[in-house]
């Protein structure tokens, strides 16, 4: 049961071995076949985006402003996290001194 069983050797007739290819290197030598140029795309018509001062000053505006409402958000939202914690610490404070006294 725990002797390993082997299969029986394979029956196949074996190939004959054929002499090994020699290998004559040659030199590489290109044909006059050029290929066809690629075609450059097309330049662009649209005008680049261009910065000037005033827009500089808008978009640094604009993102201080999205940094700010975002941080009074975030803060908001940890205020609220933590108020809601401590109104159930003292009601489980509460729970917990009227069942106390309720024993007794």
């Amino acid at each position: 049961m725990f002797t390993p069983k082997y299969p029986r050797p394979d029956t196949a007739p074996i190939p004959t071995s054929t002499p090994p290819t020699t290998y004559s290197p040659s030199v590489y030598t290109p044909t006059t076949y050029a290929p066809a140029p690629v075609p450059m795309a097309p330049a662009s018509n649209r005008p680049a985006v261009q910065l000037t001062p005033g827009s500089v000053l808008t978009l640094a505006a604009g993102g201080g402003a999205l940094v700010l409402v975002v941080g009074a958000v975030l803060v908001s939202m940890l205020l609220a996290v933590a108020v809601t914690a401590a109104s159930v610490a003292v009601c489980a404070v509460v729970i917990r001194s009227i069942l106390k006294s309720d024993r007794r």
